[in-house]
């Protein structure tokens, strides 16, 4: 467009191009402002809506039961034995409160009046974004005797609030159902995994309240009943299970301070990473906050104070640091807060600061009486901070060697990397490649402006199974830290990252998945934010190379590989491949297959922080030492196996 056209846009901007959207006619225009996303994660956060308005309830008192049905339609029915949301003439509104819950958004009893004192969700706006993103959402409320019932259809009231059948008088709460509207969102078919994790987290977080999970759109109906009346103390329990705890109880520590409702629960294991989790009215916080800090001051201060005073730190000692103390700690900290503050909408992090008085305050109490009740428990956690202390220290001396000795200094790059020639880390990417074999034909086959290769020699080090001392005298590890440029744990810098793009590219094998496994457990317990900002990848190889009258095709997968064979005929004249290694290709081949931006197939590696916790598990079940979690995972997962190699 040419600057005088443009200029003649402008001049036309007036009055009469400001939009007014009426109602959920925004929601509708512009969901992802109110749900985050229309991919599936979006899609889930629907249920999640509507599973905290009834949790709402059970945090003020008034319920005990969930139940989540996902029917044959594919809509979602959720359940409670709550009040009921009010049937009542809305003052203001002049209709049933009912209705303006569901078609007014900002309304509700989460913004003062006594409604609830704390509450998730999303500010309020639940029910009525959900309802705006439905092609259908009907609501039941059980009233004295009576089921009220009114239907919505894309956010439009279709029916008058009304009776519609008998019930028994003493029943009381709320049924929603709803189906998602497949104009919005990009997948319409709830995964039964996704929604069981949630709801097994938010069972744990409301101690005594029950959630059923059902499925009735298959023959073999399922159904989990979460039901923990110990509550974050399970919780822990639960996280610990592929770990061995180094003391049988859970450390409990629960009170009010300040308006704000604390209670933490936190065990220590025989593992070298801490797994912490905080939570604000249910609602996790991946960033932490207020809440956090409060814990980790009340953690390393009493602690210290307990070790001095019963003689386990000499004089000359130094004090134990919060992150000698947390090694091998599984933590969860849960706060209910009447008017909680969250740095940014995506309530990454708390911001009240007097839940940072109150979960010290009620964590170094309790804490105390805790060790003073139980001195043997104390000493193997100040035994255990002490060897931890001894590690880091020699992880420090370490990497002040390498860094004298310049490994470590961001200009020499080591000198198995084959870098690349553009400066840009928005236009680099870096393939870590499984051995000389494959790293050579990858040297050959990558465009040198931007495509940078790393070759590892075998199995890298499980960081599961070793302190950070150990971590830091690893070559093959050091070589990659180096490489990326952004430092590790507390020296990571994401803005010196030297690629954007790092893409783990490994035989499509038994090994080869092994090795991408250590690669990625390694990054998500030093890097995590790697994988979170979107910069790690896995490459996909073909699994098979089909040649005929000297035409050639490749699959990725067996069902492509059949749709091939069918396409070209099943005879003799068909000559297939099956790679097992990246080795057995050439450079060629592997540009074309692999590494080619124009036609290879990456997958980007993410997960939902909203189920870390679940993440955490998955990676000390996978790499970790106890065996009969390994084997139960195993067992439970094979059926989403492909392409396995006998």
């Amino acid at each position: 467009m040419s600057n005088e056209n443009l200029t003649a846009v402008e001049n036309n901007y007036g009055a009469d191009q400001i939009q007014i959207l009426e109602g959920l006619e925004a929601v509708r225009k512009r969901p992802g402002m109110y749900i985050g996303t229309t991919s599936s994660r979006g899609l889930h956060h629907l249920v999640y809506e509507i599973v905290d308005n009834s949790v709402d309830e059970a945090l003020a008192g008034y319920c005990t039961e969930i139940e989540v049905t996902l029917n044959k339609d594919n809509s979602v029915t959720v359940e409670d034995n709550g009040r009921g949301i009010p049937i009542g003439i809305h003052p203001k509104a002049g209709i049933p409160a009912v209705e303006v819950v569901f078609t007014v958004l900002h309304a509700g009893g989460k913004f003062g009046g006594g409604g609830y004192k704390v509450s998730g969700g999303l500010h309020g706006v639940g029910a009525s974004v959900v309802n705006a993103l439905s092609n259908w959402l009907e609501v039941e409320i059980f009233n004295e005797g009576n089921v009220y019932m009114q239907r919505y259809e894309r956010g439009n009231v279709v029916s008058k609030l009304a009776v519609a059948r008998p019930c028994k008088k003493s029943k009381t709460g709320t049924r929603v159902t709803f189906l998602p509207d497949d104009t919005i969102f990009e997948e319409t078919v709830f995964d039964y995994d996704t929604l069981k994790t949630r709801l097994r987290e938010t069972a744990f977080l409301t101690k005594a309240l029950k959630i059923t999970l059902r499925d009735e759109r298959t023959k073999e109906k399922k159904e989990n009943t979460f039901h923990y009346e110990g509550g974050i103390k399970e919780f822990v329990t639960y996280l610990n299970k592929s770990k061995t705890a180094l003391y049988e109880k859970v450390i409990y520590c629960e009170g009010q301070n300040n308006g704000v409702y604390v209670e933490v629960a936190f065990q220590h294991n025989d593992s070298y990473n801490e797994s912490t989790f905080s939570f604000v009215n249910n609602i996790i916080t991946p960033e932490g906050g207020m809440h956090l800090t409060g814990f980790r001051n009340a953690i390393t201060k009493t602690f210290n104070d307990y070790a001095r005073k019963n003689k386990l730190l000499k004089e000359k000692d130094e004090n134990l640091t919060g992150d000698d103390l947390r090694e091998g700690l599984t933590a969860i900290i849960s706060v209910k807060i009447e008017d909680p503050q969250f740095e940014g909408q995506t309530k990454q992090k708390l911001g009240n600061s007097e839940a940072r008085g109150a979960v010290d305050s009620v964590t170094s109490e309790q804490l105390t009486y805790f060790l003073e009740q139980n001195p043997s428990i104390a000493k193997i956690i100040v035994e255990k901070a002490l060897l931890a202390q001894r590690a880091r220290a020699a992880a420090r001396h370490a990497k002040e060697a390498t860094r004298r000795k310049g490994a470590l200094d961001s200009f020499k790059l080591p000198g198995k990397l084959a870098d690349c020639s553009d400066k840009n880390p928005e236009n680099c990417e870096i393939f870590i490649v499984e051995g000389d074999s494959a790293g050579g034909s990858a040297k050959e086959a990558r465009t040198r402006t931007t495509q940078a290769i790393l070759p590892l020699r075998g199995k890298i080090l499980n960081v599961e199974k070793a302190r950070v001392d150990k971590i830091y005298a690893n070559a093959e590890i050091k070589t990659m830290i180096t490489a990326f440029g952004t430092g590790i744990q507390d020296d990571f810098d994401i803005s010196k990252l030297r690629y954007h793009k790092i893409i783990i590219m490994t035989d499509a094998d038994v090994d080869g998945a092994h090795i991408s496994t250590l690669m990625l457990t390694f990054l998500y317990r030093f890097m995590p934010e790697l994988i979170k900002q979107g910069h790690v990848y896995l490459a996909q190889p073909p699994l098979y190379k089909v040649e005929r009258n000297k035409k050639v095709w490749y699959a990725y997968s067996d069902d492509e590989l059949n749709k091939i064979l069918a396409e070209i005929g099943r005879d003799g004249n068909n000559k297939i491949q099956r790679y097992k290694g990246l080795g057995e290709m050439d450079a060629e081949q592997l540009w074309e297959t692999t590494m080619d931006p124009e036609r290879r197939i990456l997958l980007r590696v993410a997960f939902d922080e909203e189920t870390e916790s679940e993440v955490d598990l998955t990676f000390t079940t996978l790499m970790g030492d106890k065996v009969e979690p390994r084997r139960e995972f195993i067992e439970a997962n094979a059926k989403f196996v492909k392409n396995l190699d006998i």
